[in-house]
């Protein structure tokens, strides 16, 4: 296989942006659908991370208006998002919990939460993300990306396990479902460096989208990985998702500079989806039958696709794995 060059495989925010324009072609020709109105899933109980904004307070809305019983783990100063889902899903089965995915800390007190109030989640979507235009150290010493948008689930996920948070299952319509918000930019990064996996590299903005693809990357062969290490057999105990839902107009580049920010929004909005128009592969995943009794799927917006043969290759996954156990073993004691 032949490899991108580093230059080759270098992206900007208007790169993706660009892309992502043209990838909203793929809706006019959908490979699947999204489920039905009708399709319900009453006493279901779901929890969404990054639910105050964008696709993660779409799909809030959505799920809990089918019957979920909704949790919205979201970070500090975000109280009122509970009434709002709850008044514009007409759920009243709507609870916050707060969690910091920067800070393994919060990450732990979030989980000793979940454990204390006895919770059995059934869906889980990790849909929380961010994009720094510069670098950021997170308390326990990680680029935020990183932390965001894989070790802090890798730490949840291990301890819902552990808890019985998430309990397996392979009775039909029983089974748990983890379904993790990527992105296709996993695509053009450059291989897991696992030789200084997870240590801290300063970056400027030429190089954020870079980082951004490359924690996607970690994300995505992590979403695999799981898959196949709680499903070794043919039955499924666990389904274990992934997706990108095309572009989006949220407020990911809210830490553009200043001047940018205006062009950036206004294109935005002109030009991508919103978010109540994006959640149809957030909804398959986590409403679908099929979805239920299969793993390992991945889907870019309304098409069922394979993720990059790096994120596919289990050796990579098993790498990941090793290289990050002793993360998930220290996160307890993290500063």
């Amino acid at each position: 296989m032949t490899r991108k060059s580093p230059k080759s495989r270098r992206g900007n925010v208007v790169d993706a942006m660009t892309k992502a324009i043209h990838d909203l072609r793929d809706l006019k020709t959908p490979g699947i659908s999204p489920p039905a109105e009708d399709v319900r899933i009453d006493g279901r109980t779901c929890l969404i991370t990054g639910a105050n904004s964008g696709l993660g307070r779409a799909a809030a809305i959505e799920l809990a208006r089918r019957g979920g019983d909704m949790i919205l783990a979201c970070r500090p100063g975000h109280a009122g998002i509970e009434d709002e889902i709850r008044r514009l899903s007409g759920s009243d089965s709507v609870k916050l919990v707060e969690v910091d995915l920067s800070d393994l800390r919060s990450v732990h007190r979030c989980c000793d939460e979940l454990q204390r109030r006895g919770i059995r989640i059934d869906v889980a979507l990790l849909n929380a993300g961010c994009m720094s235009r510069r670098s950021q150290k997170t308390p326990q010493g990680y680029e935020v990306m990183f932390a965001v948008h894989f070790l802090a689930n890798r730490v949840m996920i291990d301890r819902w396990l552990t808890d019985g948070v998430i309990c397996p299952s392979s009775r039909p319509g029983e089974t748990p479902r983890i379904v993790f918000v990527s992105s296709d930019s996993h695509r053009s990064a450059p291989p897991i460096d696992f030789d200084r996996f997870g240590a801290y590299t300063k970056h400027g903005m030429s190089q954020s989208m870079q980082c951004y693809a490359g924690s996607k990357l970690v994300l995505c062969t992590f979403a695999t990985e799981l898959s196949r290490r709680l499903n070794p057999g043919e039955s499924v105990g666990v389904a274990v998702h992934a997706l990108c839902p095309g572009g989006v107009a949220t407020n990911i580049v809210k830490d553009a500079p200043r001047l940018l920010r205006p062009v950036f929004n206004a294109w935005l909005r002109r030009f991508f989806q919103k978010p109540e128009e994006a959640i149809g592969p957030v909804l398959h995943l986590c409403c679908a039958e099929q979805a239920g009794n299969s793993t390992g799927m991945y889907l870019h917006m309304m098409h069922r696709r394979q993720v990059s043969p790096d994120a596919a290759d289990p050796a990579n996954g098993a790498r990941l794995w090793e290289a990050s156990e002793p993360m998930v073993a220290g996160s307890r004691e993290s500063p």
